[in-house]
């Protein structure tokens, strides 16, 4: 029987949460690698934004899904560059609103914004279909999605399949940090000396990780290194991509938190 690693040797992609995961790690017993993954820009194309506005302030947008609190409150201040934002709180009051989870709802509490659809847990787009479909006649509707970091054409391509006329509003995008090195440095870690559990919290963290991978000519071997690790993910839709990108999910956090994904991964690699 091979001898239990004490302090397991974890390695997260975080970037805006970084230090939280670190000590949630280090809470549980782990020894934490970080190597962010992601950079958040806000678009420099403001006008599709405001054409949006437009629409909204006209009356021509039936249904407004807001798929993060981020991307809402990056969406109201990229609007209120021009219109002044009692404005841009009037329409959400005059309109349907769907939000996919807890973030996007916080910030509508905050406003005051009545909610029409509530998408129940585990938040992804298939649990939101489903209660807009449930909530709503979509046949017919005008319907704007404020995207989140990538455009999920599936999502999109079901509502008009119900027969919803739909755009996109993209108001932030993801792009690779700045600094690679931290990524590159464990990506050759984790080909040299696999670490004991890989752990994902977001889809596009996977993409740059087998991004980067590819462009350091090594994919093939991280792939093959992770036969060695336990990959740990946040919830459903990380799950759903990392089967996409081939990889295997050996936990997946219940609810979809920081906290129940280190605490699993700890128990996970504790138990072997």
């Amino acid at each position: 029987m091979s001898q239990i690693d004490p302090c397991p040797r974890i390695c997260t992609f975080e970037s805006r949460r970084a230090e939280e995961m670190r000590k949630l790690i280090e809470k549980f017993g782990g020894r934490a690698t970080n190597a962010p993954s992601m950079r958040e820009i806000p678009l420099d194309r403001q006008p599709a934004i405001i054409k949006f506005a437009k629409k909204l302030f006209a009356g021509e947008i039936d249904v407004l899904v807001l798929m993060t609190g981020v991307g809402t409150r990056l969406l109201a201040e990229a609007i209120a560059t021009q219109f002044p934002h009692e404005k841009f709180l009037a329409a959400l009051h005059d309109m349907t609103i769907v939000v996919r989870g807890p973030k996007p709802t916080a910030v509508l509490n905050e406003w005051n914004v009545p909610i029409a659809v509530r998408t129940p847990e585990p938040n992804t787009w298939r649990e939101m279909l489903t209660a807009m479909k449930q909530e709503l006649d979509l046949s017919g509707k005008k319907i704007a999605v404020q995207e989140y970091g990538i455009s999920n054409e599936e999502f999109l391509q079901s509502l008009r399949d119900a027969g919803a006329d739909v755009e996109s509003v993209i108001v932030y995008r993801w792009d690779l940090p700045e600094d690679r090195g931290p990524l590159e440095s464990a990506i050759q870690e984790q080909i040299d000396n696999p670490f004991g559990v890989l752990m994902f919290t977001s889809a596009q963290q996977i993409r740059h990780v087998t991004q980067v991978a590819d462009e350091l000519g090594r994919l093939e071997e991280f792939q093959q290194s992770l036969s060695g690790s336990r990959i740990c993910s946040v919830g459903p839709t990380c799950s759903e991509t990392l089967v996409e990108c081939g990889l295997k999910v050996d936990f997946e956090a219940s609810p979809p938190k920081m906290g129940p994904l280190v605490r699993g991964a700890m128990e996970l690699v504790s138990a072997e």
